[in-house]
């Protein structure tokens, strides 16, 4: 504690979200180093998109928004999106001489003293006015309990695990979730697997027509409620349902997305339902989602009763201090980007002592 550093502005995370504000801080005047630091805790460029599974390919990412000030141009589509938004990610920080550090974990923040906060890294305790935490999903993996589940013989694993399809080649599997990423697994996995079968706790909604911009605003305004309530977010696709395209028709025509409803119980060689069915298992794929990644958030407090922290825009209703960008309402690439001069353009406000509007 004796060497805290200082500086007005402390970006947890350098995903999407982060860059986002980072870029924003820079453009309206505040100095990398000096105004503000961005930390980060994965050992390269790319966010979360750096640990995808190789199969999904530039080509299949739906909605990826460029960040602000610098577009993705000339991608292909037939390679890992790992790699492609990686590069991007790199070619970004660079250009706009952001100067991220990493690898650096963030383990707390607190209160200091005088009104400022206090960032516990692995590098060391900075010392802010303000702090944009960014630090999205990817590192908290949602893993459902289910009686039996300790007792499986076969393998576990989740969507953040998730090495490709050709890994389940010969096995019988068990994917675990209605979303986006249980869908893609399915159709990837039928023609390696010997088996798939795909259980969700709620019917799927599946979507016709385009995503419109009147769509995801609508999308959006549903999940903001949420956390304006205090509430847990919810993600935004789990209210705009899923795209109905050509793959996904094929897959229905074709059985492999053939819904069933939730198990009530895993045995050591698969899964049953008080029913008295039963389907054998080598593999259990939970394609559950995620949650917020802010433990070290935890010593400030900012929870509610609804179990959520409470938002008014990106800012902590708690604690003007602190925003939130790329969760909840702005847990989208377009989201990220906004939130992230939202988030920036009331920290202005904040420092320069005007009141912030609400």
């Amino acid at each position: 504690m004796n060497n805290i550093r200082e500086v007005d502005v402390v970006v947890i995370g350098a995903g999407q979200a982060g860059l986002a504000g980072a870029y924003h801080l820079r453009r309206t005047g505040f100095e990398p180093e000096r105004d503000f630091v961005v930390l980060d805790h994965a050992p390269a460029p790319g966010g979360a998109w750096q640990f995808r599974w190789p199969s999904l390919t530039y080509g299949k990412v739906h909605g990826m928004h460029a960040l602000p000030g610098m577009e993705l141009t000339d991608a292909d589509p037939a390679r890992p999106s790992a790699e492609v938004i990686a590069e991007y990610f790199a070619a970004y920080e660079r250009a706009f001489d952001l100067r991220v550090r990493r690898p650096v974990d963030v383990r707390a923040v607190r209160e200091g003293e005088g009104g400022r906060l206090l960032v516990e890294t692995s590098d060391g305790v900075w010392s802010t006015r303000a702090l944009i935490n960014a630090t999205g999903t990817w590192d908290r993996p949602f893993w459902p309990r289910y009686p039996g589940q300790e007792t499986f013989r076969g393998r576990q694993l989740h969507t953040a695990q998730y090495p490709g399809p050709e890994e389940f080649a010969g096995s019988r599997v068990v994917v675990v979730g209605g979303g986006a990423s249980g869908t893609q697994h399915l159709m990837e996995l039928a023609p390696y697997a010997a088996a798939t079968t795909w259980v969700t706790r709620r019917p799927p909604v599946f979507r016709e027509g385009p995503f419109t911009e009147d769509v995801g605003r609508a999308a959006v305004a549903l999940v903001e409620e949420r956390v304006r309530q205090g509430l847990p977010p919810r993600s935004v696709v789990s209210v705009t349902g899923l795209p109905l395209n050509d793959a996904i028709r094929r897959a229905i025509a074709d059985g492999v997305l053939d819904r069933q409803p939730m198990f009530d119980r895993i045995t050591p060689d698969g899964v049953a339902w008080d029913d008295g069915r039963h389907v054998d298992a080598d593999v259990i794929l939970w394609a559950t989602g995620f949650r917020a990644a802010i433990d070290h958030l935890a010593p400030l407090k900012l929870r509610g009763p609804g179990g959520g922290i409470r938002l008014d825009g990106t800012r902590v209703a708690a604690d003007p201090r602190v925003h939130l960008v790329g969760y909840g309402p702005s847990a989208s690439t377009i989201g990220a980007n906004r939130a992230g001069r939202a988030a920036v353009r009331d920290i202005r406000r904040l420092l320069a002592g005007e009141p912030v509007a609400v």
